[in-house]
């Protein structure tokens, strides 16, 4: 018999985590690793459409560790589950990159905004998501423990996108959006 997609165990608004546990679709972690999961979809969307090996190689590594990220944040956390973890490396891999890239990039002189080219767009949606993804589960963790390293990566992982934006701007030769306050 083939592996069916559909369980039909949601239907009532619940989902369950790794291990067993039952939560409400609602639940503060459900929202928490849904975050994460859109989260990733947008870095496909960019790791698709950016014509940089270096650069695919990396968001391919980021996708996995999101997906680290996700099996940590669905697994019951009143049981000790054999999950994935995120190392201190993961978190050095992304600052270095931000480093590397920015040896190459002008200084910012104003903030800027998304625009300029439909990819650097798309990462800055992925750069704002990631932003709620770590506001959620910072919020998460106000009411049940998340490992800290989970938080440290979201933080750093929304800088890199932000410099990976204004990357990618220059190696498609488009104007970054400045924002001029009106006087």
């Amino acid at each position: 018999m083939a592996f069916k997609i559909y369980t039909k165990t949601g239907d009532k608004g619940e989902t369950g985590l790794f291990g067993g546990k039952r939560l409400p679709k609602s639940h503060i972690r459900i929202e928490a690793y849904g975050t994460v999961d859109e989260l990733n979809s947008f870095i496909g969307i960019v790791r698709d459409g950016y014509d940089n090996e270096k650069a695919r190689i990396i968001l391919k590594e980021i996708q996995d560790r999101l997906f680290t990220i996700g099996s940590n944040l669905a697994s019951d956390p009143s049981k000790n589950m054999n999950v994935p973890d995120l190392v201190e490396s993961d978190i050095e891999l992304l600052e270095s990159e931000m480093d590397r890239m920015d040896e190459e990039l002008p200084p910012l002189k104003s903030f800027i905004l998304p625009g300029g080219h439909t990819l650097v767009s798309h990462c800055h949606v992925a750069r704002c998501v990631c932003r709620r993804a770590e506001r959620v589960v910072v919020s998460l963790n106000s009411i049940e423990n998340v490992e800290s390293i989970l938080i440290q990566y979201l933080n750093r992982l929304s800088d890199y996108l932000f410099v990976l934006a204004r990357k990618i701007a220059l190696d498609l030769g488009v104007q970054e959006v400045e924002w001029h306050p009106r006087k």
